[in-house]
């Protein structure tokens, strides 16, 4: 309970864009506020027992008769006393009514909702054990989001703009606003007991401190870093981070690879030199209607998805390919290009065309 208290204590007192620190200024006018009613009712009680001879305790009691607007006690009859009446008068409900304009002004803003807000959120990713923090939610932030939606894992967002809270809102996930490489920011998100941190920041500069951050707090904690360009990705390393991504390189990777093998549809890198591809059986090429073990080579075929999506784990090498199914199939480099060869669409009728010229 003391660690959770201490959290709110330090989350309330966030700078940033928003109104997450009006509570402590609102405390403040406040306790000024009762500091001015002290004020003038020792003053005023001081006043009362000099003009009209009486005891500091009836001074009291004409003061607060006073600044209460209760009018219970008679007007003095001597001018001074007339005098300190009507000062205090005009002081006591000109602070009461100040008071009273600073507490409906709280209510009517909204502070109140927005901090009994803020201990929900913190009260959640306090029960929340092995989630991820996304560190900026702008389209990589997002996707990522979807992603780790999609596969059942729970996850912080944190960022400094205020309308993206809607979209984690409408996502379900908790949203804290604020820079994500603040050491107090990222305490109160959960890296404690998190299992990566996330930074999709767009500015590098910001994800390096995110990892310098996230790294100093938790030294065993996965880092997965953004780089938006080539340079800052051995500084994100050197910064922390176990893993960079460079969205725009692989953006454009991906872009020429698909240009140059259409029959490839999906890459994964397993080691420098071995990986995983997803291969489409393309009409009129040369690998359609052949048998896996004429196909294959030296790779593995892991797995078979047919033209009506059914998927057949470790296929029997006597299964026929026809044009639709999608081989996934592990292997080298060199021997997944020579797999590749056999599926670029009309490789069987070049085939035939060159045999034919040949003969």
């Amino acid at each position: 309970m003391t660690d959770r208290h201490e959290r709110l204590s330090r989350f309330r007192s966030f700078e940033g864009p928003g109104d997450r620190g009006e509570f402590e200024p609102f405390l403040r006018r406040l306790a000024v506020l009762l500091c001015a009613i002290v004020a003038v009712q020792v003053a005023g009680s001081i006043a009362y027992s000099l003009t009209e001879s009486v005891s500091l305790w009836h001074g009291f009691l004409f003061t607060l008769d006073t600044v209460a607007t209760v009018g219970s006690d008679p007007t003095p009859p001597d001018l001074a006393g007339q005098i300190v009446k009507v000062l205090l008068i005009v002081l006591g409900v000109g602070t009461l009514f100040y008071a009273l304009v600073t507490v409906t002004e709280f209510f009517v803003a909204g502070h109140l909702g927005e901090i009994l807000e803020e201990r929900r959120t913190l009260n959640k990713i306090e029960d929340l054990k092995g989630h991820h923090l996304i560190c900026g939610f702008g389209r990589v932030g997002r996707q990522v989001a979807r992603d780790l939606q999609a596969g059942g894992d729970q996850f912080v967002v944190i960022d400094e703009l205020d309308e993206n809270k809607h979209i984690a809102d409408h996502m379900g996930a908790p949203f804290l606003q604020g820079r994500p490489s603040d050491d107090e920011m990222l305490r109160a998100a959960g890296i404690d007991h998190a299992i990566s941190v996330l930074a999709c920041v767009d500015s590098d500069a910001e994800n390096i401190f995110t990892c310098l951050t996230a790294r100093e707090l938790r030294s065993d904690i996965t880092v997965v870093a953004r780089a938006s360009v080539e340079d800052s990705e051995k500084k994100l390393r050197r910064a922390g981070a176990d893993r960079v991504i460079s969205p725009y390189k692989s953006s454009g990777a991906e872009m020429a690879r698909l240009a140059l093998q259409p029959q490839v549809t999906g890459v994964v890198d397993v080691a420098p030199e071995y990986r995983m591809e997803e291969i489409d059986v393309t009409e009129g090429c040369e690998g359609a209607g052949r048998r896996i073990a004429e196909v294959r080579g030296t790779t593995t075929i892991a797995a078979l998805r047919n033209a009506e999506g059914e998927v057949h784990p470790q296929p029997s090498s006597e299964t026929v390919l026809e044009a639709g199914d999608v081989l996934v199939a592990m292997g080298t480099v060199e021997a997944l290009k020579k797999l590749e060869a056999l599926f670029v669409p009309g490789s069987a009728r070049a085939a035939d065309s060159v045999l034919g010229d040949l003969g």
